[in-house]
């Protein structure tokens, strides 16, 4: 009786057996030996069923039998008995199903060849035992591995892999390596080093330039670091920096440097000019500062200066100075006029020190103009050089009295004159506090002039009779009508908080300004009348009309201010969403990052924005960069709408409403760039600071013509701002 014991299930032929067919059944054998190391080009056919059992047959040809197995056909997954259970075989598996099939011979292990899958399997004959094992669990390959499509690991990598590709759903791919340098070396195709990462380190060295979108960082940097940035939820994001000279540098396109931070230090130099809405100092100056702006609260601001003949010097626009403080000195020295605007309720008060009215060749002289247009005026005048034998001092008497002048020698002792002519008088006494109007003289006071009137003890009037100087009755004020010219002026008290208009001065304050109006407490013009400088009324605000500037640049005001969103920063929509960015490589010029939106539904697309935290929380506009890459003319529409989210509130909110911006024709030129008209006012939802904003722009085609597709670059947003920056 002939047996099939062999894992080939070869007839075995025994003694004396087969007389006649010996040679017929030995050369089957050898053709079966041959199928076991085929190609199964007709395959196995799997049935629709949960199970299925392939049979090698005893001595005869069948598809089981081939080395490469290609299973067909199946409608669900199986599991495929490979049988009989002593069978000890290999096999190549090509699973050309649409399951998975698992591949059993006993109660054993299975293994299973997935949808599409390869794979080389081998059968131990174990019997009701028998078990399928899978021959590259482990593959190790000498050379180089060179695969057609692609690898996909599906499990984890081990501390002691040399370099190893695995895959874990939470880390996703994975790379380990292990190296006495580095674990990790990516090259070019040169053979050049591009990134490594440090021997049991969890650095990332790059060799060349990174380039991204953005970089955020998550932790803070060490003092040790050569060049570092990072971020901390308190600090934001650092910058840290070692250098012999400087930590930090930040240089413009020239390779010029414009800011750097030196080394060891915590101050700032800036090689060019500083722009900036307002400059806030918050500590003291030093006497060792070139130039300097501080801030105390018992000083204010101050303004400190170190130079070879002015300490400070302030310029007009044409490069002129105009006030001076001598290097060294407490004096300020004004080049041109100092004009005190007052009237007849207003003047100027000088608390302490002397007035000193000096000149560029010509006397000094003191004009007090009338009341009527300043049309006329009365002058004091300083005596020529010549007249001179030494310095002269008037004393006015302590008394109230007026002034009397004649050209001789003269004693006047309540003495009432009428158009008198004094020549070279000679005042001895004191007046007292009943005259009416007197002149006199003391030793220590020097000339008096004394008067007593129901409004004033004492006025000064021109050759019009216009009043130009009053001390009103009972005070120790004076009343300049018109303008007071000075070289210096020096206040010696505090101003009230009634006074009209003041300038004062304190040990602490320094000098001090002070006004009450309607409109402003403080207003300084210039030469044309016009408004520079007011403080408004009751407030701590200062006003500017024109332009501050500070180092020749402008300084930075709230308003209107522009985000420009790329293409490349927005994503589409997961539902109604617009095509996904591309690059697109033109014959010249640019290459564009851009969204395509189709013409025949409506398409959308998201972002998102950080509003500084001086956005007014308002309504937004915006204007979309587009083109077309067809030649048709008309025209396309876009509509944007928005959201804010604060800390602790739902994202899953709605968009405000949605603004279409009025649609705009193409030129009809393949990839002209096409800019959209200012849309209207786009309402956010739940606008804030210290928010994140989700916008989406759309693309509404009931609300144009344009057939072809069209090709979003970018959109400019406008947001107006309440102050001038964000602290």
């Amino acid at each position: 009786m002939a047996t099939y014991v062999n894992d080939l299930r070869l007839k075995e032929i025994g003694t004396g057996e087969s007389s006649g067919t010996w040679g017929s059944e030995t050369n089957t054998n050898l053709e079966l030996i041959a199928e076991a190391f085929s190609y199964s080009s007709t395959g196995e056919a799997i049935a629709n069923a949960s199970t299925h059992t392939i049979t090698m047959a005893d001595g005869t040809s069948d598809e089981a039998r081939s080395f490469y197995l290609k299973c067909t056909g199946g409608g669900q997954a199986c599991t495929v008995t490979l049988a009989p259970n002593t069978l000890s075989k290999v096999w190549l598996i090509e699973n050309t199903t649409s399951y998975t099939l698992a591949f059993s011979q006993g109660s054993g292990a299975n293994i299973s060849v997935a949808a599409g899958q390869v794979k080389m399997i081998a059968t131990d004959g174990a019997g009701s035992g028998a078990a399928v094992y899978d021959l590259f669990t482990d593959l190790s390959v000498a050379g180089d591995l060179l695969v057609a499509n692609t690898i996909q690991p599906a499990g984890d990598t081990a501390s002691g892999d040399t370099a190893a590709i695995g895959y874990a759903s939470a880390d996703g791919i994975i790379v380990t390596g292990q190296g006495s340098t580095s674990d990790v070396t990516l090259k070019n195709d040169a053979d050049g080093t591009v990134l490594t990462i440090p021997t049991g380190t969890t650095n990332i060295d790059i060799v060349g330039v990174a380039t991204a979108a953005t970089f955020e960082p998550d932790g803070d940097t060490a003092a040790g670091d050569n060049a570092a940035i990072g971020y901390t939820s308190a600090e934001g994001l650092i910058l840290t920096g070692q250098g012999s000279t400087n930590d930090v540098t930040i240089k413009n396109d020239a390779d010029a440097d414009v800011l750097t931070i030196a080394t060891g230090g915590t101050s700032v130099d800036i090689v060019g000019d500083v722009t900036a809405s307002t400059v806030n100092a918050d500590g003291d100056t030093a006497s060792g500062d070139n130039a300097a702006m501080g801030y105390t609260a018992a000083e204010g601001l101050i303004l400190t200066g170190q130079g070879s003949t002015n300490d400070v010097t302030i310029k007009n626009d044409a490069d002129t100075a105009v006030l001076q403080i001598p290097t060294g000195t407490t004096n300020a020295t004004i080049a041109g006029t100092l004009g005190v605007a007052g009237g007849s309720t207003n003047g100027v008060e000088i608390s302490q020190g002397d007035i000193a009215l000096k000149n560029g060749g010509t006397q000094s002289t003191i004009k007090f103009y009338c009341e009527s247009s300043n049309a006329h005026y009365a002058q004091i005048q300083a005596p020529a050089h010549s007249a001179f034998d030494g310095n002269k001092t008037l004393t006015l008497p302590a008394v109230t009295d007026t002034l009397a002048g004649i050209a001789a020698t003269q004693t006047l002792t309540n003495k009432t004159l009428t158009t008198p002519v004094l020549n070279s008088p000679d005042i001895t006494g004191d007046t007292a506090a009943g005259d009416a109007a007197a002149l006199g003289y003391t030793s220590a006071e020097g000339i008096i002039v004394t008067g007593q009137g129901s409004t004033s003890d004492v006025t000064l009037k021109n050759d019009a009779d216009g009043t130009v100087l009053t001390i009103p009755t009972g005070t120790t004020n004076v009343d300049v009508v018109g303008d007071l010219t000075a070289g210096t002026l020096n206040a010696d008290g505090d101003t009230a908080a009634g006074d009209a208009a003041a300038i004062g001065y304190t040990a602490a304050e320094g000098i001090i300004i002070t006004g009450q109006g309607s409109t402003n407490d403080v207003t300084i013009k210039n030469d044309a009348d016009a408004d520079v400088i007011e403080i408004p009324t009751g407030t701590t605000n200062v006003t500017i009309a024109g332009t501050l500037d500070v180092g020749g640049a402008k300084a930075k005001v709230a308003g209107k201010e522009t985000i420009y969103v790329p293409a490349a920063a927005m994503y589409p929509n997961s539902t109604a969403g617009c095509a996904d960015l591309e690059q697109v490589e033109l014959s010249n010029g640019p290459e564009l990052k851009c969204l395509d939106f189709d013409a025949s539904s409506d398409e959308n697309a998201q972002f998102t924005v950080c509003f500084p935290k001086s956005w007014n929380e308002g309504t937004v506009t915006f204007q979309a960069f587009w083109t077309v890459t067809g030649t048709n003319t008309g025209t396309v529409a876009w509509g944007l709408s928005g959201g804010s989210m604060a800390d602790d509130a739902s994202i899953n909110t709605a968009f405000g409403t949605n603004v279409v911006a009025t649609a705009k024709a193409f030129s009809g030129t393949s990839n002209d760039m096409t800019v959209s008209a200012e849309s209207g006012a786009v309402t956010i939802a739940n606008a804030a600071v210290d928010t994140m904003t989700y916008f989406q722009i759309m693309r509404d085609v009931s609300a144009d013509s344009q057939s072809g597709d069209a090709r979003l670059l970018g959109i400019k947003l406008f947001f107006t701002t309440d102050a001038a920056n964000d602290a």
